[in-house]
């Protein structure tokens, strides 16, 4: 009775400003999808989603590397979110199969596969889980190289792993957990925009000699829609893109935070007459850190925006380099939008998010600071 008074109180609260942005934002979804495109000069393209996408990468990679691996939690019938659908009948059994629920397990035995001289491709069934397997990745893979002297090394091994909000994930499904491992030399974090990235990023990390680890925003894995090339290609890593460009605020993200920015420059234009320019930062590490300084000389702005909670996120190391390197060009001090310092809730999940207005509001201050 009590959990019900206080909810009645709370819509009560809550119903004067049932026309506000914020609380409409509960009834839809918090980003709308800004496909990319690719000149006709790739060559012949299909329809995908990211989940087929990375799906068509990992296909890409098995018939290129005869080496290549995959395994995980229930890999061998496509995974929970059907990333490895069809490999195991087409691959079989020895190179596309299932893993004990023991991330830790999963991790150590990657590390094995690659020390061996194979591609180990390892699949966390989601990033919240990737946890049990920390101290492997961060104090045996990615140290690896280091410790021997330069005699032997894990390069080739990738974990992917689904992230960020799903909209009904809560605590234990919807973690963006980037800035835990952006603290350790010796690994590359990487996380698509959308399934022509997604193709590209994954090829180049399971092709990479460094350890990596592949962040897929599950809430694309269906929403987002492209013309995916066909052929086998790879993307440089380390390199952001500029999506939007502008002369008065630098809008920095990720993953599909990249696609709330993109609408919140629109919204900055058609209201504010303010134009931004918008970077996907596209590699956590090693991050693309010219490409962001060059920016932010030129509109003398910044607002970074991510998922994961404010403190400690990765977007205070991007704030810090760029007060470092760039202070006499700053109009405005710079600004996070980002999640809240608590456990990743449910039903509250889109006051949580940095969705569009509260970006846009970002906006407003920076301009008027």
């Amino acid at each position: 009775m009590r959990q019900l008074l206080k909810a009645s109180v709370f819509k009560k609260l809550l119903r004067p400003t049932l026309g506000s942005p914020s609380l409409l934002s509960r009834h839809s979804s918090h980003f709308t999808f800004y496909p990319d495109t690719v000149p006709e000069s790739q060559g012949e393209t299909v329809r995908l989603n990211l989940f087929q996408s990375i799906n068509n990468a990992l296909d890409t990679a098995l018939a290129t590397d005869n080496s290549a691996l995959i395994f995980g939690e229930d890999v061998g019938f496509g995974g929970v979110f059907r990333c490895t659908i069809g490999l195991q009948d087409k691959y079989g059994k020895d190179r596309v199969f299932n893993t004990p629920l023991c991330e830790q397990g999963i991790a150590g035995f990657a590390i094995g596969v690659a020390v061996g001289g194979a591609t180990a491709i390892a699949e966390m069934q989601f990033a919240d889980y990737i946890f049990p397997a920390f101290d492997q990745i961060v104090n045996e893979a990615a140290k690896y190289r280091y410790r021997s002297g330069n005699l032997f090394d894990c390069g080739k091994l990738t974990f992917r792993a689904p992230c960020g909000a799903v909209g009904h994930g809560a605590l234990y499904h919807s973690q963006s957990p980037e800035a835990y491992f952006a603290h350790t030399p010796g690994l590359k974090i990487v996380v698509p925009r959308g399934p022509i990235k997604a193709k590209g990023l994954l090829l180049s990390c399971i092709r990479d000699q460094n350890p990596c680890i592949f962040l897929e925003p599950k809430v694309l894995y269906r929403s987002a829609v492209e013309m995916v090339p066909t052929r086998d290609y790879i993307m440089p890593l380390s390199s952001a893109d500029i999506l939007a460009e502008g002369d008065d605020v630098t809008l920095v993200g990720w993953g599909t935070q990249v696609h709330v920015l993109r609408e919140v420059a629109e919204l900055a234009q058609q209201q504010l007459n303010v134009t931004c320019e918008v970077i996907d930062l596209v590699t956590i590490l090693p991050w693309d850190q010219q490409t962001v300084f060059n920016s932010v000389k030129k509109t003398g702005r910044l607002l970074i925006a991510h998922e994961a909670p404010v403190t400690n996120g990765f977007g205070a190391e991007i704030a810090a380099a760029v007060q470092s390197e760039c202070f006499l060009h700053l109009e405005a001090p710079v600004e996070r939008v980002c999640g809240f310092d608590t456990p990743f809730p449910h039903i509250f999940e889109p006051f949580y998010l940095p969705d569009k207005w509260r970006c846009l509001s970002a906006v407003k201050k920076l301009i008027n600071y």
